[in-house]
């Protein structure tokens, strides 16, 4: 029923609606070029990320490293095993080979060539990388592991791709008139997943036991923590001071909490100001961690790109232009198409309620697929963490020793 509601079918007999950048179809769906925005940046992003992988290999994926096959194959289970693609081998040259494929294919997703295939590869070769060492794992690469999960799922290359060149050329002589909004099953999902990232990570802050994110957090709180790291920080610091970030600390929550409800609100409306209004909070959220935390450019700008799907179409019209008529697209959108896609969501959310209510958690990360393929939690940054793993490295040399293989000291 939900998909019947939000797909209509068309006279040309398609069932996907397209609509104006106003009402339901707008809080739910995303236009084509927000689409294509969201491909070329995490594309873009996987890529850099992966990139930097190179420098790791050694100490974190080879057998020489900190975490040998021989160690790690006695403790995984058969499907473990077979779904690692980077357990087969812990030889250099193997893990050079498969992550440069993975280099190659988040290149040609961030291009926009056999869009879809390289979505698909580019999502299982990561949750193969990540199950190799999963004590590296943090949130940067559950980010990536949802945001290139729905990548599979949406059209991600109908414009401003090397997809969508070639069907122009192959189709020359007939012209074909784009939609201006796409709503599926899967922006639906990708909206309602990125609801339940800040809507997590606000209320675990808010429901935080040791109260370091309310104003009267003692003795300090956590944004006076965190404003120290780095040179963008102390100048933070100083400018706020004090007493600045101890008002600005409990915003924070509250931003989180409901910043997404405004976004839903303003496409709701076709207020565009409204939602860039949203989005540029966000993403200045989101950058000042990048400039005040050591080592978090990359998770904030990925935490950034995930908005794409927020943004109006460029060269939107103005609020008044809601119901205007345009045109369907051919496309495979049935019922057919979006039912599979609906099952696999569906799985997967219940997947990761199974997760958090019936199964071990985070303990069974390095026998069991389920916590890197289903963990779906984001309350990340409060007091009460019983343990961090992705501050330093620990490695124990051969000849006893034990440094913090991250910062080589």
């Amino acid at each position: 029923p939900l998909c019947n509601f939000l797909i209509k079918r068309s006279a040309a007999g398609t069932n996907e609606q397209v609509m104006s950048w106003s009402g339901l179809g707008a809080a739910l769906g995303a236009p084509p070029t927000s689409l294509a925005l969201y491909r070329i940046t995490l594309g873009t992003l996987l890529f850099a990320e992966l990139f930097l992988r190179f420098n790791y290999l050694h100490p974190f994926y080879s057998d020489e490293g900190t975490l040998p096959m021989r160690l790690l194959g006695a403790e995984i289970d058969p499907i473990y095993r077979a779904v690692c693609l980077h357990c087969y081998s812990g030889s250099m040259l193997y893990e050079q080979v498969l992550l440069g494929m993975q280099c190659a294919a988040a290149l040609c997703l961030a291009a926009g060539f056999c869009t879809r295939f390289m979505a698909i590869v580019s999502w299982f070769l990561y949750l193969s990388l990540t199950l190799r060492n999963t004590w590296l794992a943090f949130i940067l690469d559950r980010y990536f592991h949802y945001l290139l999960f729905y990548a599979m799922l949406l059209p991600l290359g109908d414009v401003w791709s090397v997809d969508s060149w070639l069907s122009s050329k192959e189709k020359k002589g007939s012209s074909s008139e784009q939609p201006s909004m796409i709503v599926s099953v899967a922006t639906v999902a990708l909206k309602l997943q990125i609801f339940w990232i800040y809507l997590d990570a606000g209320y675990g802050k808010f429901t935080d036991p040791l109260k370091g994110w309310t104003y009267g957090a003692d003795p300090l709180p956590a944004l006076d923590t965190y404003a120290r790291h780095t040179i963008a920080a102390r100048y933070l610091y100083a400018a706020l001071g004090p007493f600045g970030l101890r008002l600005l600390t409990p915003i924070v929550v509250w931003v989180e909490m409901f910043i997404v409800p405004v976004a839903f609100l303003g496409t709701w409306l076709g207020n565009s100001t409204l939602v860039w209004t949203a989005i540029g909070i966000i993403w200045s959220l989101h950058l000042g961690i990048a400039a005040t935390i050591r080592n978090t450019v990359l998770l904030g700008l990925v935490a950034n790109c995930a908005w794409c799907i927020f943004l109006p179409p460029i060269g939107a019209g103005s609020i008044e232009n809601r119901n205007q008529a345009t045109n369907t697209r051919s496309a495979c959108t049935d019922i057919r198409c979006q039912l599979p896609i609906l099952v696999l969501v569906a799985s997967f959310v219940a997947g990761s309620v199974w997760f958090e209510t019936a199964s071990n958690e985070c303990n069974q990360s390095m026998k069991h697929i389920w916590s890197t393929l289903l963990h779906n939690r984001w309350n990340v940054f409060v007091g009460a963490e019983e343990y961090v793993t992705w501050e330093i490295a620990p490695g124990r040399l051969e000849d006893g020793a034990i440094v913090d293989v991250w910062g080589q000291k």
